[in-house]
């Protein structure tokens, strides 16, 4: 389970950043490539932030599709999974989104 690495890189991150101050919401960018399991994720952030000054934070998830560029046609598209095969029949693809993993923002109090 990745999600709670990644809780623990975004706490670890947002607490320090905070210095002293208490840490109420943290908002993050999730690609759908990263294949990060939102609720996954969410129960992570709860357990990893017990003890820590972002205790009781929430986390929103904002989750960004995956867009690619066929290379032989130059088609742009979704793929509605993790197979990144053009419509025309090609894989040789570049993947324009979806691979995003960032905090956006935080908030303190």
């Amino acid at each position: 389970m990745h999600e709670l690495s990644i809780a623990q890189s975004v706490v670890d991150a947002v607490c320090e950043k905070a210095g002293a101050r208490r840490v109420c919401g943290v908002r993050l960018e999730v690609g759908r490539l990263c294949a990060v399991v939102p609720d996954s994720l969410l129960f992570c952030f709860d357990v990893v932030t017990a003890g820590t000054q972002a205790e009781g934070a929430s986390l929103r998830i904002d989750e960004i599709a995956t867009s690619v560029r066929c290379r032989e046609c130059g088609e742009v598209f979704s793929p509605p999974d993790m197979i990144l095969l053009c419509p025309c029949g090609s894989a040789d693809v570049d993947i324009l989104a979806g691979r995003e993993l960032r905090i956006l923002s935080m908030e303190v109090s």
